[in-house]
């Protein structure tokens, strides 16, 4: 079966689209490149860094959301066995450790295909890595700085509560 190539002309560039919901929602951004917007987005444990980065061969806009946690070498097996047990319960993107930064990440992608993004599907992008990176900040932070095992760590952040106090 040949592989058929369609000409595709986007309407606008994804990462304008991107900039929009960013001036809509107050964030503070920097567009530091035609393909490239930084964002920074206040949360309830954290201020987080988030960076777009439009790729054209790959049709596809990919999300890496910083969480403000340095992993130290001692901490570093449990830091890893903490995130594989948190990919496991991700439907959506995964948490990522860049070693030559000690950095904690939520990385995620959008594959296009020579459609439009929409405004739904950018939002949706930005508040699943907000989320995931919400939900699980205060794992990452007992097992870093609490010394704390993953199971540990999850088994005292992951209760959900009932009713009103």
């Amino acid at each position: 079966m040949a592989s058929m190539e369609l000409n595709y002309e986007r309407s606008g560039h994804p990462v304008d689209l991107l900039e929009n919901i960013a001036t809509t929602h107050d964030w503070a951004f920097e567009r530091s490149a035609e393909d490239e917007l930084s964002l920074c987005v206040a949360g309830t444990w954290s201020d987080y860094q988030i960076s777009l980065n439009w790729r054209d061969d790959l049709e596809a806009l990919h999300l890496a959301c910083a969480v403000d946690l340095k992993v130290t070498d001692v901490r570093l097996a449990e830091v890893y066995r903490l995130l594989a047990t948190i990919n496991e319960q991700l439907w959506i993107g995964h948490f990522d450790l860049w070693r030559t930064e000690s950095l904690l990440l939520f990385r995620h992608g959008l594959m296009l295909n020579g459609a439009d993004p929409t405004v739904p599907q950018c939002e949706a992008l930005l508040h699943s890595a907000l989320d995931a990176c919400e939900r699980y900040f205060q794992a990452f932070q007992f097992v870093i700085w609490a010394g704390k095992t993953a199971e540990e760590s999850l088994a005292s952040t992951m209760f959900e509560t009932e009713g009103q106090a």
